[in-house]
């Protein structure tokens, strides 16, 4: 019950979330590339319209899931979203990011896995993705919708898989709804996780999480580098080691407006 309460604190968070909105244009600009957000177990596209109206004023094509409830079944995957995946990338003839909210998150990874030629990086909010099936207190509402049980090993072998691209997850110890070791990369050069203080029914809309997913995605497809190795880096060349200053400026710009993110969110990064 205890954790039940901690999630009360979303609609103060969604409160913040309005009032952050003068805020938006700090947040670190994309480059337009398409981004594919997914919701949560029994939400729809409706919980994740402050998420997507953030990212679309950054600059980027963003797109809802487009099926209704997410009931955590499996062959949603199957049935709609790979193909939805691979139509994007040939509509815009670039790699999709793919943001995934708790079961949406876990949806994501999986995409990520079977079809890594068409995904550019995977971000996931409160997504238990590791560790025991059980260790939320969503698993029975799961088995419920979905009609799947969580102790099936086949479809938690296909949920734990590697996504294969470069991969961050955003996770917070006051989570009540899942546990939050469950939210961890394994460690690697294309894996982070990231730590904020959010209750798991306001991520998708808190300020800090709005700005985290921002500094994530306007990275360069192919320099992505754990945000607390990037820091290092940026704070090297402001010494002179590397010399000179950043190509184009977009670089120190970018460390600048996650440094922001940092500062709003009180945010912990721990590099996977």
């Amino acid at each position: 019950m205890a954790l039940f309460m901690r999630e009360s604190i979303a609609v103060a968070e969604l409160g913040a979330c309005l009032l952050a909105v003068p805020l938006w244009p700090l947040g670190a600009r994309g480059d337009g590339h398409p981004v594919l957000v997914l919701p949560g177990l029994l939400q729809s596209d409706i919980s994740t319209l402050p998420l997507r109206m953030f990212l679309a004023s950054r600059g980027y094509s963003v797109y809802g899931w487009g099926r209704g409830r997410n009931t955590g079944r499996a062959d949603a995957i199957d049935r709609h979203l790979l193909k939805r995946v691979a139509e994007l990338h040939a509509r815009h003839g670039r790699k999709v990011s793919l943001v995934g909210w708790s079961m949406g998150g876990v949806f994501a990874r999986v995409l990520a896995h079977e079809l890594a030629g068409s995904v550019r990086q995977v971000i996931t909010l409160g997504s238990p993705f590791a560790g025991n099936p059980k260790a939320s207190n969503a698993w029975r509402l799961y088995e419920l919708l979905s009609g799947q049980s969580a102790d099936d090993c086949e479809l938690s072998a296909r949920f734990r898989a590697p996504p294969g691209v470069p991969t961050t997850s955003v996770y917070s110890k006051k989570d009540g709804i899942v546990a939050w070791r469950t939210c961890l990369n394994e460690p690697g050069p294309q894996a982070e996780n990231i730590a904020v203080a959010s209750s798991h029914c306001g991520m998708g809309f808190h300020p800090s999480v709005l700005f985290t997913i921002a500094d994530r995605l306007a990275q360069p497809e192919s320099e992505w580098r754990p945000s607390a190795a990037r820091s290092r880096a940026c704070g090297a060349r402001r010494g002179g080691v590397e010399g000179g200053p950043a190509r184009g400026g977009n670089r120190g710009e970018s460390a600048g407006r996650a440094s922001l993110a940092m500062r709003l969110s009180s945010a912990r990064s721990l590099e996977a």
